[in-house]
């Protein structure tokens, strides 16, 4: 079923420098929302779709997806929370404990974050007296933070709501953006809250998924229609500078297939001559040429290639009798079971640790989401890992399912079985 005209609506510029000169790098097809997970009473109701197609501005470098759905559908009822994930959680614990230190926060400071989620990162801050302001507009989740004790606003982070706070003595010392920036339909508007938000002396801290591993690893997955931009540095420099921040330090981290943390100060304020880190980087993307279509062109061609060797595996797989699951039941799972036209007739359930989404069953190919003890239960012998991402902790956690023979297929990159 395609989506109603009103709830998508077709990209006509460069969500950064607003060019209309955008060229296209891969077409998804039209694909269900990723994480609008169905209750058994949906299944038989049609399935709204959307067009998913990857564009970039060869005027700024801005990678971004060709439309946009509107934010209230995509987020004001959410399933995903980082509490679920062990590794996230104690990353976003040492984040957290350099940052009091390194900042020198203290009971007069504010950390504030957008998308804030159910308070796994702030609530660091919180327990060493450092007092914080969450921003979540999934109402559902907000709750759920507050109730731990995390003061959370159910709003969207944007430039008017920057200027309330900031007008209500609300500023920040530190404002922090996880994975978020990809997010936004209207770039500029959020970053100049960021720059509006902040005391003179305060600082951004921002992680994203980073562009070059993408394509690099031919992490197509990771596109989704709450997925609205991918960035490189250089397309991040231009945005930023545009509203009076300036980038000083960045570093590569290996979450989410390869991020990028990213720091900036307001350029009226002290602090902000941009470290070697910023200079090298930059290097390296002019290296790879990220404003031509050179960089590109690959990514279609390795993205087939990779669903013509998964699905001649899982179909070999099935030919011999085998019993084929899945792990997690995640946003990039959906995009590549959609994308690979995967459903019942090759997978049989996916098994996720994520409470809220047990009983539930994934958009588009309608698996049934079961609790991860099924693996042991059933044994089925092979199980496709959707989130690869956090694969060296999902293997460890599943050692007695891979003691009992159990194997799991890797299928970003190149498809491997271990």
């Amino acid at each position: 079923m395609t989506a109603p005209s009103d709830e998508c609506v077709p990209l006509q510029e460069c969500r950064g420098c607003q060019s209309r000169e955008l060229s296209p790098i891969l077409d998804l097809g039209d694909t269900p929302l990723a994480n609008r997970l169905l209750t058994a009473a949906q299944l038989a109701d049609p399935e709204p779709r959307y067009p998913l197609q990857l564009v970039y501005c060869p005027r700024c470098s801005l990678v971004q997806i060709a439309h946009t759905v509107r934010p209230d559908i995509l987020f004001r009822d959410y399933v995903y929370m980082s509490s679920f994930s062990p590794s996230f959680v104690e990353q976003a614990r040492r984040h957290a404990e350099e940052l009091v230190e390194r900042c020198g926060l203290h009971r007069d400071s504010l950390v504030v974050e957008a998308a804030s989620n159910d308070g796994y990162l702030l609530k660091w801050f919180a327990r060493r007296g450092v007092p914080v302001l969450g921003i979540e507009p999934a109402r559902n989740i907000a709750t759920i933070a507050r109730e731990a004790g995390v003061d959370t606003i159910d709003e969207f982070f944007d430039a008017a709501l920057a200027r309330r706070l900031a007008e209500a003595g609300r500023r920040a010392d530190v404002f922090l953006a996880k994975n978020v920036l990809a997010h936004v339909a209207d770039l500029n508007d959020f970053v100049r809250g960021i720059h509006d938000i902040l005391k003179p002396a305060g600082i951004s801290e921002i992680e994203a998924p980073y562009l070059l591993d993408m394509l690099a690893h031919c992490e197509f997955d990771t596109i989704y229609h709450e997925h609205l931009c991918y960035f490189s540095l250089t397309a991040l420099t231009h945005v930023f500078e545009r509203h009076g921040l300036r980038i000083i330090h960045v570093e590569r981290l290996p979450v989410h297939g390869g991020s990028i943390r990213f720091r900036s100060r307001r350029i009226d304020g002290p602090g902000a001559d941009p470290d070697e880190t910023v200079a090298q980087l930059l290097e390296l993307e002019r290296a790879h040429d990220v404003a031509s279509p050179a960089c590109y062109a690959p990514f279609a061609r390795q993205t087939a290639e990779l669903k013509r060797s998964l699905r001649s595996l899982l179909g070999d797989l099935k030919r011999q009798g085998k019993s084929i699951a899945a792990y997690g039941a995640s946003a990039k799972g959906s995009t590549l079971l959609n994308y690979f036209e995967l459903g019942r007739e090759t997978i049989d359930y996916v098994v996720d640790r994520n409470t809220t989404k047990q009983g539930r069953y994934t958009p588009g190919a309608h698996l049934p989401i079961l609790a991860t003890e099924t693996l042991l239960e059933r044994r089925p012998d092979y199980v496709l890992l959707l989130t690869w991402n956090f694969a060296d902790e999902i293997l460890q956690q599943q050692a007695a399912y891979r003691h009992s023979g159990g194997r799991f297929i890797i299928p970003v990159g190149q498809v491997t079985v271990v």
